[in-house]
């Protein structure tokens, strides 16, 4: 059977806004309750975040302080790097004169013998983009030397065996004059030099450490 409601109709316009009110508080408490929520969550994120930033914090003062302990050990290295560098231009194109002595003294011959003997080491260059010139590429200094030899055969070989030191390339006599000494023996008195290349540099010189 049908029912039939017999309130008057303001009485039924305030049932439904008192439910629609009961709604919308409903709605608001929720609403509170989310953000109240969220707001707890944020405040547990915030407190995670500003402890990780405390521990991190204390590593970085940590490692500051083991670099504070380890600096002099980098300046160590540093003046160690630094004192290389200095001895690698001091040290550049170094020639051994005792073994270049010892290799003059086996190399000349019986009936001749040097006066003065004279050893340079230069540095060939070239301006910035130009290659060296051709007779200096590879030269790194010079023997230079005067001598007396019995004869034109004497000077020759002492010329030949020059070349057969490892590093002494392109000898040569400059000059060779027959002169007869008081004692009525003639002899040549010559001059010449030979070119030292980078094969006769020093391990040292070369940049390799000690000298060989």
């Amino acid at each position: 059977m049908s029912q039939v409601n017999l309130l008057p109709p303001e009485i039924r316009q305030r049932q439904r806004l008192r439910r629609l009110t009961s709604l919308v508080g409903l709605a608001g408490v929720g609403l509170l309750a989310v953000v109240g929520l969220f707001y707890v969550l944020q405040l547990m994120n915030l407190g995670r975040v500003e402890d990780e930033l405390r521990a991190q914090e204390v590593r970085n003062a940590d490692l500051q302080t083991a670099i504070q302990e380890l600096q002099p050990f980098a300046d160590l290295q540093t003046a160690l790097q630094r004192k290389r560098e200095l001895n690698g231009i001091v040290f550049s194109n170094e020639v051994s004169w005792s073994s270049t002595l010892r290799d003059i003294s086996r190399l000349i011959p019986s009936d001749a013998y040097l006066t003065d003997l004279t050893g340079s080491v230069t540095v060939a260059t070239a301006s910035q983009g130009e290659a060296p010139e051709e007779e200096t590429a590879g030269l790194v200094g010079s023997l230079t030397f005067n001598g007396v030899a019995r004869d034109i055969d004497s000077l020759a070989v002492w010329l030949t065996r020059l070349e057969q030191v490892k590093g002494w390339v392109n000898p040569w006599a400059a000059s060779a004059q027959l002169t007869e000494a008081d004692s009525g023996i003639s002899a040549y008195q010559f001059s010449g030099s030979v070119d030292l290349s980078v094969d006769a540099v020093t391990k040292r010189g070369a940049g390799g450490g000690e000298p060989r």
